[in-house]
């Protein structure tokens, strides 16, 4: 065998490896995403040197296909760090590696109270207080975090979130499973969600809430869902969105893809998103999908409602 065949077929193994970087502000749950990783089959290593990314990949490459999935948690803090980690990326990425950058960050609030209730000080600046050394990591990390191929805000989260995420996004589905499709409803002047696929904005359908009968109550009720479905709009939506789903979904289901989150927003999160979200798992449903529901705002949006009133 001459040396360029042998080069040839040392590529190829590399290149059936899939690499899943983690990194991101400190708080956010890196450590706790690379746990998740090894959980669902990945060989995952914490703080790897940027220079012995190539030499450990070939390493696993060379393990008779036991490796197939590897994780690796990077905690950039130096400044030197990034220009040497960038470089390696690089070099990475020209053997077609199926490589993504993973960078999960929170809201600052959220990452002191994390902080405090660990009783840790921030790595950064472990003598001065918490928001400081957070500013300064953001910072630190802006360069990073633009390169990345997801970007997750953890602020939500909690461990068995962050548990259950990293399951749906990276969990080889086995051959005669489903894909697994979640409708998740938000309202917009909440947010919009991070961890989903695609969004759909439902406010241009007329809204219950300016209806004394129906503010109350949710999309889950049979009176609202009668009064957002019944429209001409609704209806043409849902039809427009079954023919785009049913281009969608084998494309998605080809890539295997185990898990595909699609977020509908209206004002509120209760009303419309709701109404749309249920017409749709039932539809879905009915097609053989593995559809389920999620409503981020409808809770907490009906108590707020009772109290104005």
């Amino acid at each position: 065998m001459t040396s360029d065949t042998q080069q040839q077929g040392r590529y190829e193994k590399l290149s059936t490896l899939r690499l899943v970087i983690v990194t991101g502000s400190s708080g956010s749950g890196k450590t706790q995403a690379l746990k998740c990783l090894e959980d669902i089959g990945f060989f995952c290593v914490d703080n790897l040197p940027p220079a012995l990314f190539q030499k450990f990949i070939e390493l696993c490459a060379e393990q008779g296909g036991e490796v197939q999935n590897i994780g690796l948690g990077i905690d950039i803090r130096e400044r030197g760090f990034f220009s040497d980690f960038s470089s390696n990326l690089d070099q990475l990425k020209t053997h077609g590696y199926q490589m993504e950058l993973l960078f999960l960050e929170a809201q600052d609030e959220i990452l002191v109270r994390r902080f405090s209730e660990s009783r840790r000080p921030h790595p950064l600046l472990p003598q001065q207080p918490v928001i400081e050394g957070i500013l300064l990591e953001r910072q630190r990390l802006e360069a990073l975090r633009l390169q990345a191929d997801r970007i997750v805000d953890t602020s939500e989260f909690t461990v068995h979130d962050l548990k259950q995420w990293i399951g749906h996004q990276y969990q080889e589905r086995k051959q005669d499973e489903k894909m697994k499709v979640t409708f998740q409803t938000f309202g917009y002047k909440h947010g919009v969600p991070y961890d989903v696929d695609m969004v759909f904005d439902v406010r241009f359908l007329r809204n219950p809430y300016f209806i004394q009968s129906l503010r109350l109550l949710s999309g889950e009720d049979e009176e609202v869902q009668k009064y957002v479905l019944e429209t001409k709009e609704a209806k043409e939506f849902l039809q427009h969105l079954q023919g785009l789903f049913s281009f969608l979904l084998p494309l998605y289901e080809r890539e295997q893809r185990s898990y595909l989150t699609i977020a509908i927003g209206c004002t509120g999160g209760r009303h419309r998103s709701v109404a749309i979200a249920i017409k749709l798992c039932e539809i879905f449903g009915k097609l053989g999908c593995n559809a389920m529901l999620r409503h981020r705002e409808i809770t907490s949006s009906l108590m707020e409602s009772r109290k104005v009133e």
